[in-house]
């Protein structure tokens, strides 16, 4: 049985902060972000959103009647969560309208959390156990506010939607082809509600540690591969751009030099950054934006082609497995519409963003409030049927439709 991701869409916010604007404001160098971290914009939400409402927004309009009333396992990835017991799946089932008869869970492992669920549902449908089933995978993700920190230019938003069944018409998982490496370090957390602690030099070391463990580990079950032919296309997870190129360079040892090592990168990975340099940090959804766009911009990719493809998440846990390209990968990718929604996003002035960053941290913790809604919501939600976040009463999450 073929299984894998049947089609997916992406949901990038529904505001742009321009990178070089926050880098004036900040005092930083624009072309040190734009050309060693990889940055151009960051996607940015305005308080009448969540990770709820993205999650919807970026589903909703890929599913069919067909779809939905097939649907029986809803797993959303995200560090992100909106409640310490309340499970954010509950808001997200309700609201796309699925029926009674679906298994659903939060999932959470930072970053790496989208490719567990993707796993999991994988081995779901591969078991036979789904009949006619299938899953939706969603990651959602938003950062905190970290202004003037010195990674606030990678911080971004944005959700991913994968209907996942024995129809892999965008991307064929490879059964069993699948590395992954785990370990107990503390380089990101989120430990209470309003801290993100942790160490970013800590990070990039664990993430080149856990990637070299993992792929160690995908070449003594696949078996000894040649890394420079045996894919032809290479996605990492993406914190920010400039990460990737580490790790291409990590997995390529001494087989090339540098200035050819650079070229391998540009042309097996950097298409899958056009996107992440437009959104900033994803979280969850970092490796599905990516493929989306290697889709939308490699135009040498071809059905059966293969892609390795490498997740991390902090805490850690990382895994490196194969893929092959679908037989609609193109036609999906293109109806996924990603372009559009990231140039339909209003561009934000820093101090606009710093006063939606300040007011969306004065809700934390609060039981009953109603997020400010500003002229954007009448420009751009107004009558569209988005999913809208209405506030809290009495700690009940209140949601409409615009």
């Amino acid at each position: 049985m073929k299984v894998g991701i049947e089609k997916l869409r992406v949901y990038p916010c529904s505001m742009a902060l321009s990178i070089e604007q926050l880098c004036a404001a900040r005092g930083a160098t624009a072309t040190h972000v734009r050309d060693q971290l990889m940055m151009d914009e960051r996607s940015l939400n305005p308080t009448w959103e969540d990770p709820a409402t993205m999650a919807v927004n970026a589903a909703r309009p890929m599913l069919t009647p067909e779809d939905i009333a097939r649907i029986e396992l809803l797993i959303v990835a995200t560090e992100s969560g909106l409640d310490q017991e309340k499970s954010i799946t509950t808001w997200i089932h309700r609201h796309l309208g699925l029926k009674p008869n679906c298994r659903n869970f939060e999932l959470k492992h930072a970053c790496y959390a989208g490719t567990a669920a993707l796993q999991m549902a994988l081995g779901w449908i591969a078991s036979g156990q789904a009949g006619e089933g299938k899953a939706l995978i969603i990651t959602t993700d938003e950062s905190r506010m970290h202004l003037g920190e010195a990674y606030e230019f990678v911080l971004g938003a944005g959700a991913a939607a994968l209907l996942v069944s024995s129809a892999p018409r965008l991307l064929e998982i490879e059964p069993g082809r699948s590395g992954y490496w785990t370990e107990d370090v503390s380089d990101l957390m989120r430990p209470t509600s309003r801290i993100e602690a942790g160490g970013g030099d800590l990070s990039v070391a664990c993430y080149l540690d856990a990637l070299e463990g993992a792929f160690d580990h995908f070449q003594r079950r696949v078996g000894g591969i040649d890394f420079m032919t045996h894919f032809k296309r290479i996605i990492y997870h993406a914190p920010f751009g400039g990460l990737t190129l580490l790790a291409h360079k990590a997995l390529l040892g001494d087989t090339l030099d540098k200035e050819s090592a650079v070229r391998d990168f540009e042309r097996r990975s950097g298409p899958a950054l056009n996107y992440v340099r437009r959104m900033g940090s994803t979280y969850s959804s970092s490796n599905f934006i990516a493929l989306l766009a290697l889709l939308d911009s490699d135009p040498e990719l071809s059905p059966g082609d293969r892609l390795g493809i490498f997740s991390y998440g902090s805490g850690c846990c990382a895994e490196f497995y194969s893929a092959l390209i679908g037989s609609d990968a193109k036609y999906l990718s293109r109806a996924a519409g990603l372009p559009a929604l990231l140039d339909q996003r209003r561009p934000t002035s820093v101090a606009e963003y710093e006063a939606i960053e300040q007011e969306r941290a004065s809700y934390i913790d609060c039981g009953d409030y109603e997020p400010r809604r500003t002229n954007w919501y009448d420009e751009h939600y107004a009558g569209q049927g988005l999913l809208v976040f209405r506030g809290l009463r009495d700690f009940h999450r209140q949601y409409e439709w615009s």
